[in-house]
C-alpha cells in the first residue's frame, strides 16, 4: 500500500513540473512572438531577427537587447539581478 501511494505522490509532482515547464514555455513563445510583431519581422525564424538587427541603429539594438536580457536571464543571479556573465 505504501508503494501504491508513493507512485501516486510522485505522479502527481511529475505533472505538475512538466505544466510549469510548459507554462514558461508558452511565456517565452509569446515573448518572442511580441518581439517579432512589435518590429515587424515578417519572417518567424531567428535569420529573420538577424537580418532586423542588422539593420537596426545602435539606439534600437541596445533596447531590444535590454529586452532579451530582461526577459532570459537567469534567476539565480544576485537579489538585485546583476550577473557577471
Amino acid at each position: 500500500m505504501k508503494n501504491s501511494a508513493l507512485k501516486g505522490a510522485l505522479g502527481a509532482l511529475a505533472v505538475a513540473g512538466v505544466a510549469l515547464i510548459a507554462k514558461k514555455a508558452i511565456q517565452r513563445r509569446r515573448f518572442i512572438k511580441g518581439i517579432f510583431d512589435e518590429y515587424g519581422i515578417k519572417e518567424k525564424s531567428p535569420f529573420g531577427l538577424a537580418d532586423k538587427i542588422r539593420e537596426m541603429n545602435e539606439e534600437d539594438y541596445q533596447e531590444l537587447k535590454g529586452k532579451f536580457k530582461k526577459e532570459f536571464r537567469s534567476k539565480c543571479c544576485k537579489k538585485d539581478n546583476t550577473c557577471e556573465a
